[in-house]
């Protein structure tokens, strides 16, 4: 199996940055082949929506409410992968999830709160 854990959640006022990782642990071939890792998040009362992701050609696609202001980043040697979040504003409230992807199987973190205040 495949165990992916997030870091970095925080209340921030509006403007700031945060950077958000998810570090992916457990079976090596299963996390050699996630060929698809990035990040979604969850507002009290809405659907889980994409916020940043590497696609399986290791393109990154961002949500329109987001691209210019976030950046994901991957390494993969640490099995990370990062989400810089600058200019934060009170509507990018949510937990974050970390999601990682194979051909057969999908992982999802636990989530981390960001809080961004007005």
């Amino acid at each position: 199996q495949v165990q992916l854990v997030e870091s970095g959640g925080d209340s921030v006022q509006a403007g700031g940055s945060l950077n958000l990782s998810c570090v992916a642990s457990g079976n090596f071939f299963r996390i050699k082949a996630m060929n698809v890792m990035g990040w979604y998040r969850q507002a009290p009362g809405k659907q889980r929506e994409l916020v940043a992701i590497f696609n399986s050609g290791g393109v990154a696609n961002y949500a329109d409410s987001v691209r210019g202001r976030f950046t994901i980043s991957r390494d993969y040697a640490k099995n990370t992968v990062y989400l810089q979040m600058n200019s934060l504003k009170p509507e990018d409230t949510a937990v974050y999830y970390c999601k990682g992807g194979t051909r057969l199987e999908d992982y999802w973190g636990q989530g981390t709160q960001v809080t961004v205040s007005s």
